[in-house]
């Protein structure tokens, strides 16, 4: 595959994810990650079509193998965050959403956050 047509898959592949058709985005990304599996944009946007699909466990090793590449990326911090929300994994998932939230003070992170801390708050169990 020419890198043309690499990157033509790769776009693809986040317009389907943007659209929330994550099963045509993981088949557009196939060719991708022939060439360039290791690269952490392939990785992030394998991860968030994953989480879409909830196959959760490999969104959450998606997400890692950016980390291991960035460990200063939060936005991959918060959807990491958000899978082991999914997953039931509230402390988990709340010390890198709190991490993100830091690392990039979006009112979308603080309100991930502050989701976190509110289901915490009502279960004390959960914490």
């Amino acid at each position: 595959m020419t890198t043309d047509a690499t990157l033509e898959a790769f776009r693809r592949a986040e317009d389907l994810v943007a659209r929330r058709r994550p099963w045509e985005a993981l088949r557009a990304l196939e060719p991708v990650l022939d060439i360039a599996e290791d690269k952490p944009s392939v990785q992030l946007l394998l991860g968030r079509a994953y989480f879409f699909s909830a196959q959760l466990r490999r969104a959450e090793n998606a997400f890692l193998r950016v980390l291991d590449a960035d460990p200063t990326d939060h936005y991959a911090r918060l959807v990491l965050g958000r899978t082991l929300q999914r997953q039931g994994r509230i402390k988990e998932a709340r010390a890198q959403i709190k991490m993100a939230a830091t690392m990039y003070p979006d009112p979308a992170y603080q309100e991930a956050l502050g989701e976190i801390n509110a289901y915490l708050a009502t279960h004390p169990e959960a914490s």
